[in-house]
């Protein structure tokens, strides 16, 4: 009930007030730590195999998901077992800054509404989103980044912290989303930064994306099953196809069912095309993609509700027993 609870509070938080202040926020001191972290134990220079970085960046980030794992143990701890409402909703107020939907869902639409202004703008605004050069992309390859964003991050944002919650509580999803900041920061291959901050990543934040490959596997697939369910089923074997073809062993699931949810092509020019049949994504088309992420939410809401209802009913039904 504790635990039911709290997914419903975290969630209720997330979509009447949205995101922490920066300054409350853990997620911000995490990316914080890894970010000094990552200054020292990535290289200046490009190098072939470097085991000895390799080792030092697997050590920093088991470091820190230590650290992360026992302050928000100690915290789960330390709340009053005797009053399960009020350690739910406690707990609750803890789960919201570590998922993230609201935030999510108003930037994917914040690049429609710069597209209705002018190409430029939509382009300008995606570069909240993503990190690649956006200067050439066409009006539809805007939204094809956009919907793309918001499939994968439905994942990250939302199923999967709350899937590690269920597994391990709030320690499970704070070292979750520490390391989904890590891979973030440290998981991309090659250069990142400019000037001073400027460092090869091409084996220091090899750790760093192979942990969020194996947290993200499960919740990536339940991502997927969701979205396919709520818009009516997709064609497994298309499916199964196009998620083999991302970088990512897993966000092609949730990005190839958007897709085929849809009836669209997403794609990164020169790495994946999903869907390849579909036609080019209109206007109304990033509307329907939020909209089907956000039934995803709701399911959750309702499920918890659904759940409550149950271990409510049988509490009620074994105290007559007993």
């Amino acid at each position: 009930m504790c635990a039911l609870m709290a997914v419903l509070v975290a969630l209720l938080l997330d979509k009447l007030w949205g995101e922490p202040p920066v300054w409350l926020h853990p997620v911000v001191y995490m990316g914080k730590a890894l970010g000094l972290l990552g200054q020292w134990i990535a290289p200046r220079t490009e190098v072939g195999r470097d085991y000895a970085r390799f080792m030092l960046a697997a050590f920093a980030w088991c470091a820190l998901a230590a650290i992360v794992f026992i302050v928000y143990g100690l915290l789960q701890f330390l709340l009053p077992d005797s009053l399960w409402w009020l350690s739910g909703l406690l707990i609750g107020v803890l789960l919201k800054p570590l998922l993230s939907w609201r935030m999510l869902k108003d930037e994917v639409l914040a690049v429609e509404a710069a597209l209705q202004q002018s190409l430029p703008a939509g382009r300008e605004r995606l570069t909240w989103l993503v990190s690649r050069d956006t200067t050439q992309l066409s009006a539809a390859t805007v939204r094809e980044s956009a919907i793309e964003t918001l499939a994968e991050n439905l994942n990250d944002s939302v199923i999967a912290p709350l899937f590690w919650f269920a597994v391990a509580g709030l320690p499970g999803a704070a070292v979750y989303r520490l390391a989904n900041t890590a891979d973030a920061m440290w998981g991309y291959p090659g250069w990142r930064g400019l000037g001073e901050q400027r460092r090869h990543w091409q084996w220091a934040g090899k750790w760093a994306a192979r942990a969020d490959d194996v947290l993200n596997w499960i919740p990536a697939r339940i991502t997927a099953a969701w979205l396919a369910l709520l818009a009516g089923g997709v064609a497994w074997s298309t499916l199964k196809r196009d998620a083999a073809v991302t970088p990512s062993p897993n966000g092609g699931w949730p990005m190839g069912t958007m897709a085929l949810a849809l009836g669209v092509q997403l794609s990164k020019p020169g790495v994946y095309q999903l869907n390849s049949g579909g036609r080019a994504p209109q206007a109304a088309d990033l509307q329907r993609s939020v909209n089907l992420a956000s039934k995803v939410v709701v399911a959750q809401v309702v499920l918890a509700l659904l759940a409550m209802i149950f271990v409510a009913f049988w509490m009620w039904k074994a105290g007559l027993h007993g």
